[in-house]
């Protein structure tokens, strides 16, 4: 089993930028593709990005790309989301999710085996 801890959400205000951690307890096959979704209240969860550990390749959602990067510090063990820019629609619960490291459908969460339990982004207008 892969626990996957978060941090770095909280409460600011829009335009400003936040930084989102997540380290897994620890890597394996089944964990080479981190990825982040979101929830929002009343709304399913969607993709965010995510990033391959071995070749660091990137995804982004059409709605945060080019305010929002990912990337993944291998000697830290950690994958971070740097939001820029941010905007009330950005707010919701941010989970960490990890998965096996093909890069097919990225976006469908089913592709994802462990989640991390979430951290709240609220972005004020």
């Amino acid at each position: 089993q892969v626990q996957l801890v978060e941090s770095g959400g909280g409460l600011v205000q829009a335009g400003d930028s936040l930084r989102l951690s997540c380290t897994p307890s620890k890597r394996t096959f089944t964990t080479g593709l981190m990825g982040w979704f979101r929830q929002a209240p009343g709304k399913e969860r969607e993709f965010v990005s995510a990033i391959t550990w071995n070749d660091n390749k990137s995804y982004y959602s059409d709605s945060v790309k080019g305010r929002f990067a990912i990337s993944a510090d291998n000697a830290k063990n950690t994958v971070f989301l740097q939001m820029n820019s941010l905007k009330s629609e950005d707010s919701g619960v941010y989970y960490c999710a990890a998965g096996p490291g093909s890069s097919f459908r990225v976006e469908i969460d089913g592709k994802y085996l462990y989640w991390g339990r979430g951290t709240q982004v609220t972005v004020s207008s």
